[in-house]
């Protein structure tokens, strides 16, 4: 029978026996925080990207008690290149709570595990399933995606009723009984065979009673969101290099790249040059290098880097501590800024677009060992 809820939960624990991943770093000595950490580095994010970040970050914090004392420019500095950075604030602040409202255990109420940053309704079950085997659903991309095919649900899966119609379908799939290896086995089978461009149906199990399968509209299903238009940004980065050292501003704590260090941005050249003549008294040249480009999630940032030579004193003469906060059309409104020293460079999160421009006109920024 196509479509039916009781045949799926059995055809994807046997097909995962077989074919499923079963050595991920977060399966083995499996807890809650493992699992969690997991899940929100997996968000928007492959499992071969994040496995080496993974076993960085759970050396470094092998437990909530650790990522929530450690200082945020060292969170950061492990994430750097995972993009989405709010993600990295949330899962200290969430730490921080854990240990504040829960005596430093991982909480096992559903509602409570739900209230932490970061976390929802979807990764909240995915944690107490994979790390308890507790009857939760999951809903994330690749389910979605799953459910929509077997089920042939028309719609965009983001509007409010498409969305609730395959929460239902999701909760009456997920079996009584070995919960985790159901949870595991239907992102796997998103992940790796009912993928969102060429599926791979003939390997797939549920391919006997999929009805997108059956009506030929694999490719259909899920509806895609409506095309827009990727807009694109342009700034301009001012590397200011006096000796080994670049000057470095902390980026806000919201918004893109919330909390990191980062070139001082500006809308203009002028307002560039004008920020280096009220900093240092000092009329330098700015060298327009090649433009690099930056891909986020809404749009395309086009970013206009300007070397400026200063003399290798300058750093000793102007304290980070004595620069405008955001002088002269800056983009950002910091109030912190260092010298980095690209020889010796300190643990900080880098936007990755920095990273390279550090590797390239300044030394070895760090990648986040």
């Amino acid at each position: 029978m196509r479509g039916d809820p009781e045949a799926l939960p059995a055809a994807l624990l046997a097909w995962h026996a077989r074919a499923g991943r079963h050595d991920l770093p977060w399966q083995h000595e499996r807890s809650a925080y493992r699992v969690w950490v997991s899940e929100i580095m997996l968000q928007q994010t492959q499992v071969a990207t994040v496995v080496p970040y993974y076993q960085r970050f759970m050396e470094r914090f092998p437990d909530v008690h650790a990522l929530a004392a450690a200082p945020l420019d060292e969170v950061l500095h492990l994430w750097a290149g995972l993009g989405y950075y709010a993600r990295a604030r949330n899962l200290q602040r969430a730490a921080q709570q854990i240990c504040a409202d829960h005596d430093g255990r991982f909480p096992t109420d559903f509602a409570a595990v739900a209230a932490l940053p970061g976390i929802g309704r979807s990764t909240a079950g995915a944690i107490l399933a994979l790390s308890r085997g507790e009857r939760y659903a999951i809903l994330d991309g690749n389910v979605r995606r799953v459910l929509s095919r077997y089920f042939a649900v028309e719609g965009n899966p983001a509007d409010r009723g498409t969305l609730a119609r395959l929460w239902r379908l999701a909760d009456e799939c997920t079996p009584a009984r070995e919960v985790a290896r159901y949870t595991q086995a239907i992102m796997d089978l998103g992940a790796g065979v009912c993928t969102r461009r060429q599926p791979r149906c003939g390997d797939c199990p549920l391919a006997p009673g999929c009805l997108a399968r059956s009506q030929g509209r694999q490719h259909e299903l899920p509806a895609p969101r409506g095309a827009r238009a990727r807009p694109s940004r342009q700034t301009c980065m001012l590397i200011a290099l006096a000796g080994q050292s670049v000057l470095l501003r902390r980026r806000p704590p919201s918004g893109i790249w919330g909390g990191l260090w980062c070139l001082p941005q500006f809308e203009t050249a002028e307002a560039a040059r004008q920020f280096l003549e009220e900093s240092f008294a000092l009329s330098t040249p700015l060298t327009p290098l090649e433009e690099v480009q930056h891909a986020f999630t809404h749009f395309d940032l086009r970013i206009a880097p300007l070397l400026a030579q200063l003399p290798a004193t300058a750093s000793a003469r102007a304290r980070a501590s004595d620069l405008p906060g955001a002088a002269g059309g800056a983009v950002m409104d910091a109030t912190e800024c260092v010298w980095y020293n690209t020889r010796a460079p300190a643990r900080l999160g880098l936007p990755a677009p920095v990273m390279a421009l550090l590797r390239r006109f300044g030394g070895s920024a760090p990648e986040g060992d």
